[in-house]
């Protein structure tokens, strides 16, 4: 009996310690300060990008308006491609959401650094994987344990400013096109044995 009451009694103590550091590990989007200014500058202007090829000129800094020491627990900055609302109808594998860790709406990974107080920028060029969409960048700074502190991003809050249009690459890949060719040399060769088959039977039979 006091085995089980102590077995019982370690159980309840292990699942509040758990629930505990899980709450401390929920980042929510709208705990964070908007401490931090995010520019995105393609090298072409007023055309849908292309995947693998149009590079952006991406500038983040903490903006002038923060208060004294905001970034005082950034480590990193993490910069990431993020879908507008507009590419994310009717599609809930990109959808947002509140607690971070559960958010589907800046999937795609451009660069983490570790933060600097002077602007930092670097030219990106749109990754080749890149569906088509229309985007906007945002920054998060992070603190030494990972957990997003501040953000910052190219669009307005509602995202329906400053954002781009990206164009897949929707072409066949290499080795489907060498699948293709194969089959098609397999396919013609079948068909000229067939043939040669069919002619002899044919010269045989006459022959009879």
């Amino acid at each position: 009996m006091a085995v089980q009451t102590f077995l019982f009694a370690s159980l309840i103590i292990f699942s509040s310690i758990e629930s505990n550091h899980g709450a401390t590990e929920v980042s929510l989007f709208t705990n964070l300060e908007n401490s931090l200014e995010v520019t995105a500058k393609p090298t072409r202007v007023g055309v849908v990008w292309e995947a693998g090829k149009d590079i952006v000129r991406i500038t983040w800094m903490l903006k002038s308006s923060a208060k004294v020491n905001d970034d005082a627990a950034f480590k990193t900055v993490e910069v990431k491609l993020c879908y507008a609302p507009i590419s994310q109808v009717d599609r809930p594998w990109r959808k947002t959401h509140n607690e971070l860790s559960r958010d589907r709406s800046c999937p795609h990974k451009i660069v983490s650094k570790p933060y600097d107080k002077i602007p930092q920028s670097l030219n990106w060029t749109v990754d080749r994987e890149t569906p088509t969409g229309t985007y906007f960048i945002r920054a998060y700074g992070t603190d030494v344990n990972g957990y997003e502190v501040a953000y910052g991003q190219s669009s307005d809050a509602e995202k329906t400013t400053n954002l781009f249009s990206v164009e897949g690459i929707s072409g066949r890949h290499t080795s489907l096109d060498i699948a293709s060719i194969c089959f098609s040399v397999f396919s013609f060769g079948s068909l000229l044995v067939f043939l040669v088959k069919e002619k002899r039977k044919a010269k045989l039979q006459q022959r009879k």
